[in-house]
């Protein structure tokens, strides 16, 4: 690897983690809409279910093979369902975890919740890169976008609280949990090149299950199925316009 392709990724990292600064803006000087919100999940959601489903794991099929693929694929949604039920964090409702939540501030099981979201995408970022160049530029860009309506989701409820400093904290943190996510998977593919079709896909795996994870939260506390489809149907047009247009 290139020092000019670690500073790319890196810079792309940097890029799109920030988009999760914006969100969190745009919730706290913005009215709270509960349809507005469910349109910003359906739009996340989706968006990263068609990256991971028909860009990173069909990339780590075929530079490996599907046997291999596919069982890391699924240890990168078993692994951050752990992660899930460990750690205490906020996605849209408080997820109590295993750890003893009532010593983190409201703000910063906010921030937890965000690195579970960001950490895996910067991962997935850097080894999409390493695979392919213009591959790596979809998998930013569709992060990019999925991080604002996600964050502004995530950040709304807790507008409400009145603490917009811990809040820009908080997302803060979050935006660099993207970049320390792509320095680790630079990191593990100079440990072995070989691996990087199967963290791509273990990448992959992560990112469905947390697009999969706040279906339930979502429909849950807002309820607006037709708005949540509407934002799917948004990504997908999306999705469409990046893979004609993107080398």
């Amino acid at each position: 690897m290139s020092p000019s392709t670690f500073w790319v990724i890196l810079l792309l990292a940097f890029l799109s983690g920030l988009t999760t600064i914006i969100g969190v803006f745009l919730a706290v000087n913005t009215a709270r809409n509960p349809r507005s919100i469910a349109l910003g999940i359906g739009f996340s959601t989706g968006i990263m279910l068609l990256i991971s489903l028909f860009e990173l794991l069909p990339a780590a099929v075929f530079t490996s093979n599907l046997q291999q693929a596919l069982t890391a694929f699924v240890a990168g949604a078993f692994f951050l369902l752990i992660l899930n039920w460990i750690i205490p964090h906020t996605h849209l409702f408080q997820e109590t975890g295993r750890m003893n939540h009532r010593l983190i501030r409201s703000a910063y099981l906010v921030a937890l919740g965000l690195i579970l979201h960001d950490f895996p995408e910067g991962f997935s970022m850097a080894n999409s890169f390493l695979t392919e160049s213009s591959l790596g530029l979809m998998v930013a860009i569709a992060i990019a976008l999925h991080n604002i309506p996600e964050e502004f989701a995530i950040a709304a409820p807790l507008v409400l609280l009145k603490k917009k400093r811990l809040l820009y904290q908080a997302a803060f943190i979050s935006a660099m949990a993207e970049p320390a996510g792509a320095l680790m998977g630079l990191y593990a593919a100079y440990l072995s090149l070989t691996l990087v079709p199967l963290f791509l896909s273990f990448a992959a795996g992560a990112m469905v299950f947390i697009s999969v994870h706040e279906l339930v939260p979502l429909a849950r506390r807002y309820g607006s199925t037709q708005v949540f489809i509407l934002g799917i149907m948004l990504s997908i047009l999306i999705y469409t316009f990046l893979s004609v247009f993107l080398p």
